[in-house]
């Protein structure tokens, strides 16, 4: 392992601002509902504020206070977070983000914890960048779909010297838990989610009214929202080009998730602040990995998360639904496959709940741990 430090020249951040101050803005019928895509007044006043206000050397060294590394598996170099819990017996907790996320998402969870509650438990966090995304280097070859990366992470779990480990996500990183979950039931303690993606058939008994609900939302989702997912699972590289050359398009093409997918009422900076967004998006600019993390969308085409009729995952699961999460089935269509044994209802939220709503996320993860113990 070798301990890294974010140090992006000061050419590339020249660079961005030129970039920025040259973009060639196309018309906007600018919809309140953004029914059009993302609206040009938030985008040009979001770049704006990018281009002169918002300090990307400040994020840099608040990120840098966390300890980071980088190791070499499979021919990746993965960059992580790795921070000890306080105490004498911290569980190890794996967390993984998804997209347009990074590793910045966890932030603000990390000190709710590896501080010790009044039980006396805290966790170690083990805090990775995916393949291609943030500073891991980008997969050369296809195949590294979220089935592969839940490999990957049991071999760099090895390296950390954990035989047992705990997973939490969202987004990808509830994908790749639940693969950890299916594929490595006797290292994969215990996993927590909030969100669930597994397609489940329905087996022996009928999928009820609140499931067949649910699996009509998903496709209404798909018609309506959908449309970035079937480009990026398509035709990533084309998609990419813009979004590399351009850091207003790169800008728009986030931002507008985060706005449809956090709980912010079509206001981001109401669940959201805007220096978070552009750290986030800052991120994938720097480094130039937006088209690698485009793939995984593809890649996850592949290997899909489907389990078969009948299958059982024994896995201890926890799940918290925060309402505008994308996906959000009823119970009982998660235990058709899965040992459920903690479901929550969150009153606020939505689907990036590690900047969204840290301090409920980390209380649901305790809750969750309490219950098996």
């Amino acid at each position: 392992m070798n301990p890294f430090q974010i140090a992006i020249p000061d050419a590339d951040i020249a660079d961005l601002h030129a970039r920025l101050a040259n973009t060639r803005w196309p018309e906007d019928l600018n919809d309140d509902a953004w029914s059009y895509g993302t609206r040009a007044d938030f985008l040009k006043s979001l770049c704006d504020h990018w281009r002169t206000t918002y300090d990307w050397r400040a994020a840099e060294a608040r990120l840098n206070r966390l300890p980071q590394f980088t190791t070499a598996i499979d021919g990746l170099i993965l960059h992580f977070v790795h921070l000890r819990g306080q105490g004498p017996n911290p569980t190890p907790l794996l967390i993984t983000h998804g997209w347009p996320g990074s590793f910045i998402e966890m932030e603000r969870l990390i000190p709710l914890l590896t501080a010790p509650d009044a039980t006396g438990r805290s966790f170690d966090l083990i805090i990775p960048s995916l393949p291609g995304f943030g500073f891991s280097s980008r997969p050369t070859a296809p195949g590294c779909g979220p089935k592969a990366i839940a490999a990957i992470w049991a071999k760099l779990m090895t390296v950390l010297g954990y035989d047992t480990f705990a997973v939490q996500g969202g987004d990808w990183g509830a994908i790749i838990s639940t693969w950890l979950a299916r594929d490595f039931p006797t290292r994969v303690t215990a996993a927590h989610l909030n969100m669930f993606a597994a397609s489940i058939p329905p087996g022996d008994t009928p999928y009820n009214d609140a499931e067949e609900t649910y699996l009509a939302n998903v496709r209404r989702w798909r018609d309506t929202e959908g449309a970035y997912g079937i480009i990026q699972g398509t035709k990533p590289q084309t998609l990419g080009y813009g979004l590399t050359d351009s850091p207003a398009a790169l800008a728009g093409w986030i931002s507008e998730k985060f706005r449809a997918w956090s709980d912010c009422h079509g206001d981001i900076p109401t669940a959201i602040s805007l220096d978070d967004l552009l750290t986030n998006i800052s991120i994938y600019w720097f480094t130039g990995n937006i088209t690698s993390s485009l793939r995984i969308y593809k890649e996850s085409r592949a290997t899909p998360l489907a389990l078969h009729a009948g299958e059982h995952v024994p896995t201890p699961i926890g799940y918290t639904h925060f309402p505008t999460e994308i996906f959000n089935p009823p119970r009982c269509y998660a235990e058709h496959a899965f040992n459920i044994r903690h479901w929550t209802e969150q009153p606020k939220g939505g689907h990036f709940a590690a900047l969204e709503q840290p301090e409920a996320l980390a209380a649901d993860i305790r809750a969750f741990f309490r219950g098996l113990s």
